[in-house]
């Protein structure tokens, strides 16, 4: 079985940014891989995502890869129910929204379990999600 290309996908409006939300749904994160470079306007997040793929190829198992989620043209960022102080606190990513408010400006609403939430507002929507590898200690689920 061969293993696929690392996935590197971008969003510029919310229909990209749906497809991006179905890849990390279920991803882990922790509290200290998400950074907020305010004087970059960039918001980027290592995460810890399922990969259904080779369960799509005949496979047995999905498997758990390691990605970086970055925002770009962020004007300000927001936080509900994330314990920054706790850097080793994790969190699940349940979804990804887009919200239009003064085209092509709006918010970017990243949704957690237990009620956690990052909002994002944006110049306009610059969104990438890139695969940096396997996480071999990850086994699925």
């Amino acid at each position: 079985m061969s293993v696929p290309a690392p996935l590197k996908l971008i969003a510029l409006d919310a229909d990209d940014l749906a497809v991006i939300s179905a890849h990390v749904q279920d991803a882990r994160v922790q509290a200290s891989d998400i950074v907020w470079r305010q004087q970059e306007k960039r918001l980027v997040i290592g995460m810890n995502r399922l990969d259904w793929e080779p369960t799509l190829s005949g496979g047995t198992c999905s498997r758990r890869l390691i990605a970086a989620l970055r925002f770009d043209r962020v004007l300000a960022c927001k936080s509900r129910n994330i314990d920054l102080n706790a850097p080793e606190a994790s969190l699940e990513l349940l979804g990804i929204e887009f919200h239009a408010s003064d085209p092509p400006g709006g918010c970017a609403l990243l949704m957690f379990g237990d009620g956690a939430a990052l909002r994002l507002d944006v110049e306009c929507l610059e969104c990438e999600l890139t695969d940096l590898g396997t996480d071999e200690l990850g086994a699925a689920p």
